[in-house]
């Protein structure tokens, strides 16, 4: 399976189980990993034949930046969701957010969730 990745996204948001989290916010990075079948396009370089990678960001941001989750992987489900049922070309996509100022009381660089969904699922 051919793939499109877009890796290192950077958004502000307030996600989080504790209450500061809720208020300060803080930075999380998103990576999204789509499976489509990219043969057509390497023929055609015809845009419509492929997966636009802007919309893709612009639904990530949105989710990113917009109404708070409690948990990482709600974040990541509802990224995953969304893009399956925009762009009907995708066959999975994998996305991980990473929070690395998670309130964790010891040094580290980074907490992260990965979750995967295939279309027939």
């Amino acid at each position: 399976m051919d793939q499109i990745a877009l890796k290192g996204m950077a958004f502000f948001g307030y996600h989080g189980d504790e209450p500061e989290e809720t208020r300060l916010g803080q930075r999380f990075y998103i990576d999204v990993l789509l499976g489509v079948d990219l043969s057509t396009v390497a023929e055609t370089d015809q845009l419509e034949d492929s997966v636009n990678y802007v919309e893709v960001y612009t639904m990530v941001k949105r989710i990113a930046e917009g109404d708070p989750c409690r948990l990482l992987e709600r974040i990541a489900g509802k990224i995953n969701d969304e893009v399956l049922a925009s762009f009907p070309q995708v066959q999975t996509v994998e996305t991980v957010v990473h929070k690395p100022g998670a309130p964790i009381p010891g040094v580290l660089n980074d907490v992260s969730v990965r979750i995967a969904k295939h279309r027939n699922e």
